[in-house]
């Protein structure tokens, strides 16, 4: 699968994708940083791209709709911590089988991942 991770997130996380055997690019690799999040929304259409963030702007299904996307993900630790991120990016990787991403808005806390269909507004 190809991922993008945000600007906001470690560069570890983009690591643990690519070690997961994904096609991972960050918005530093890019050179997207600080670009404006209609932009990086618009880029990760164009490369058929998920997106992982922090940024809970993504979250909102009128801006951002999921089923326009190869899903978007968004990381919600307590602490911001890279051991968390980590934890948190395999927790998010165990549930790519199981569970579709593509069209889909997924919010991945601690202790659960809510999962938004593209459908719902």
């Amino acid at each position: 699968m190809k991922f993008k991770t945000d600007e906001n997130l470690p560069l570890e996380v983009a690591a643990s994708l690519r070690e997961d055997g994904h096609d991972a690019l960050t918005v530093i690799d890019q050179r997207m940083a600080g670009s404006p999040d209609a932009d990086l929304a618009a880029a990760c259409r164009t490369e058929r791209r998920a997106l992982v963030t922090l940024d809970l702007d993504f979250a909102d299904p009128r801006a951002y709709p999921p089923d326009q996307y190869c899903g978007l993900i968004i990381l919600r630790p307590r602490i911001q911590t890279i051991q968390i991120f980590l934890r948190l990016t395999r927790q998010m990787l165990q549930l790519l089988d199981q569970q579709p991403l593509i069209g889909h808005l997924w919010i991945v806390e601690e202790q659960r991942v809510r999962i938004r269909g593209g459908d719902e507004h």
